[in-house]
């Protein structure tokens, strides 16, 4: 292919630098390219805890934004995923001990539907009430902090770990821990999102309510 042909082919096309959200102090994430700002929208940009915060140790958190906003040169990201690396989840388990996890999903206090898996690695082999009881707790605690935060709270409280340790500090009272993480942490439904599925569920409701009257009846 000849210079022409390629010079041809990326006019019109530039690179646009990715911003992490205002939470995440609008650090640069990296660069896509397009030859439309349309284009952009929709794209996800993965980075670790640790490259953000300069620190080796978080390198084990993945997270994932997602492009929902695009300037002359930026596109600007909302944070949709966190996620521990399998190797990490592996490095934590131990034989002849107990691994009790929990799944919750709940709206946070600006309606943003969030799933959190919490997941507790005990020293030794806890029992089946013991196991149930510091699910209990991560299940009450998680869904406490969801309800009780905004999104941007709630994600602030997971990637700096306050969330686990609050999990921690209780379910260790029930058997002895080594260690408690957030496996992931996932954007599930925006507050608009929610409310298309609120009105489309009160469209459904009014049909199931509609009766046909019968022509014995008029």
């Amino acid at each position: 292919m000849s210079e022409r042909s390629v010079s041809k082919q990326k006019r019109g096309k530039r690179w646009y630098t990715v911003i992490a959200p205002e939470n995440f102090d609008r650090q640069e994430l990296g660069e896509t390219f397009a030859d439309e700002p349309e284009k952009v929208y929709g794209r996800t940009v993965e980075a670790t805890l640790g490259e953000l915060n300069d620190d080796q140790g978080a390198n084990n958190v993945k997270l994932t934004f997602k492009v929902n906003d695009v300037g002359s040169d930026a596109a600007y990201t909302e944070f949709i995923q966190q996620e521990l690396t399998r190797d990490y989840l592996r490095s934590l388990v131990r034989r002849g001990a107990s691994k009790v996890e929990a799944n919750v999903t709940a709206v946070t206090k600006d309606d943003f539907r969030v799933q959190v898996q919490p997941v507790a690695f005990t020293t030794k082999k806890a029992d089946r009430s013991q196991e149930h009881e510091i699910r209990r707790i991560m299940i009450d605690l998680t869904r406490e902090a969801i309800t009780e935060r905004t999104y941007d709270d709630l994600t602030n409280s997971i990637t700096e770990g306050r969330l686990s340790s609050a999990i921690y500090g209780e379910a260790k009272q029930i058997y002895p821990l080594r260690r408690v993480e957030v496996k992931k942490f996932s954007l599930e439904a925006r507050p608009e999102e929610i409310e298309a599925e609120e009105e489309a569920a009160v469209s459904v409701d009014q049909e199931d309510v509609a009766v046909d009257v019968d022509e014995d009846d008029e």
